[in-house]
């Protein structure tokens, strides 16, 4: 073994990180969102632990709702990259499918993967803890349409940033759901916030969804406020990325990038 072929294999890969964002994404920005959230759930529970009778019920609810968002994303962006890694991107645009038609593909493909994986979670929730996510009502299906519709909105977006930057932006397939996790008060309510956070925490879907169901297990009160807001705000994430979504593939078709993608 010699130490200067390990060296110039080290710097060989410590290179890549000087001018890629993705790679210093990996390195800074998933310890940030664990910080955040789980430094949010430390205040929660010093501030709340002789009022929180339902906090396993909020905890397991909340997870697997977060999953949902998450495998609703999920299924629209790793759809995409499976075409990219492919190489067959070219194929599909070059056929009389539309952008649109695509899209919707992606959409019924992140409904097939969600409806295998909640069934899972749910599942496995009742049998090992006796969480029965259906405790919640009615109310349970306003609350997955507004997560599927933001997980979409989500997925939409990451995929005409994929689309414009190819490989270098592959890490946000994975990452770019995780952004909103802080703020969307998934496991602790917007009241642990500061109010300049607190405000900006509104303006996203989810948080309406997770204030809305904890609203429902505490005072089984449907929360029409929240879930107006949240279908509210669904329409403008989901036009506003669409809309980039359509501006971002007719500036890869003009400059010819389909060619590139996955090389």
């Amino acid at each position: 073994m010699k130490a200067h072929r390990v060296l110039a294999v080290t710097l060989r890969h410590l290179y890549l990180y000087k001018r890629s964002l993705s790679r210093m994404l990996e390195v800074f920005y998933f310890p940030l969102l664990d910080i955040l959230v789980w430094g949010f759930i430390t205040v929660y529970l010093q501030q709340f632990q002789k009022a929180l009778p339902h906090f396993l019920v909020f905890l397991l609810g909340a997870l697997i709702l977060w999953d949902i968002l998450y495998r609703t994303q999920q299924g629209i962006s790793i759809s995409f990259l499976e075409e990219m890694w492919s190489r067959n991107l070219l194929n599909l645009f070059a056929s009389p499918l539309t952008p649109g038609e695509f899209l919707a593909a992606t959409m019924i493909i992140s409904l097939v993967k969600l409806t295998l994986s909640a069934t899972v979670a749910v599942f496995l929730a009742w049998l090992l803890y006796g969480f029965n996510l259906f405790r919640i009502g009615i109310s349970l299906v306003p609350f997955v349409l507004n997560l599927i519709l933001m997980g979409w909105a989500v997925g939409i977006l990451t995929t005409a940033v994929i689309l414009r930057y190819g490989q270098k932006a592959e890490v946000l397939a994975w990452g770019l759901a995780f952004l909103f996790q802080p703020l969307s008060a998934v496991f602790y309510p917007v009241a642990v916030f500061p109010r300049p956070l607190a405000v900006v925490a509104l303006a996203v879907p989810a948080t309406h969804v997770f204030e809305g169901m904890r609203a429902v297990i505490q005072t089984h009160r449907f929360p029409v406020e929240h879930l107006a807001w949240a279908f509210g705000l669904n329409a403008v994430y989901l036009a506003v990325s669409l809309a980039f979504f359509y501006r971002i593939f007719r500036v890869v078709r003009e400059k010819g990038l389909l060619l590139k993608i996955g090389e």
